[in-house]
C-alpha cells in the first residue's frame, strides 16, 4: 500500500510527506491524549463528545497518518504543490487500501490541526497533517453518496478573439 501511496506527482523530488503508523494500544494512547487535548480546550463540552475523542482512532486496526513537509527553506517548489502531493499520497494510500480489499477512510478533524497533537506525534514545526487514513476490514458496505454532475463543473476555455 505505501509503495503505491509514493508513486504520486512529486515536482523537484522532494518526497514532501512521510507516514506515521499508529496500530495496537497506540490507537487507544492516541485517543485518550486527544480526548484530554480536547477537553482542555472546551471544558464545556459533554461527554459524548469526549467519548467520541476517545474513540476517534480506534475504529480500524491502522490509522497512517500521512504527514506533509512544507519546508519553507524549499522555497524552489511552491508550497502548495508539495501539499498537494501530500493529499496525492493521501488517496492514493485510500485506494491501494480499498483496491486490496480492506475498508479505509481518510479523516482529519481538529485534531489534524491542533498544535499540541502535531506534537505528540512528533510532527516538526514545518509540517502539518494532511490526513489519516484508517484501513481495516469492512463493516459493512459504504453507502454511495450524491455525486455532482461532471458536466456541470466543466467550463471550455477558448482565446480571445
Amino acid at each position: 500500500m505505501l509503495a503505491s501511496a509514493v508513486r504520486v506527482p512529486d515536482h523537484g523530488r522532494r518526497v514532501p510527506f512521510r507516514f506515521i503508523a499508529i496500530a495496537g494500544d497506540a490507537r487507544q494512547a492516541l485517543g485518550e491524549a486527544v480526548a484530554e487535548r480536547g477537553r482542555s480546550l472546551d471544558p464545556q463540552a459533554g461527554a459524548a463528545a469526549w467519548e467520541k475523542d476517545r474513540g476517534r482512532f480506534g475504529h480500524a486496526p491502522l490509522v497512517v497518518t500521512v504527514v506533509a513537509r512544507l519546508d519553507p527553506a524549499d522555497d524552489r517548489i511552491p508550497a502548495q504543490e508539495r501539499l498537494l502531493s501530500a493529499g496525492c499520497a493521501c488517496f492514493a494510500l485510500l485506494q491501494a487500501a480499498q483496491g486490496m480489499g480492506f475498508g479505509a477512510t481518510w479523516l482529519t478533524g481538529w485534531p489534524a490541526y491542533d498544535p499540541e497533537v502535531q506534537a505528540l506525534l512528533g510532527l516538526g514545526p514545518d509540517e502539518r497533517i494532511a490526513g489519516f487514513i484508517h484501513i481495516g476490514t469492512p463493516a459493512l458496505e459504504a453507502p454511495e453518496r450524491e455525486r455532482p454532475d461532471p458536466s456541470a463543473l466543466l467550463t471550455r476555455w477558448t482565446p480571445p478573439a
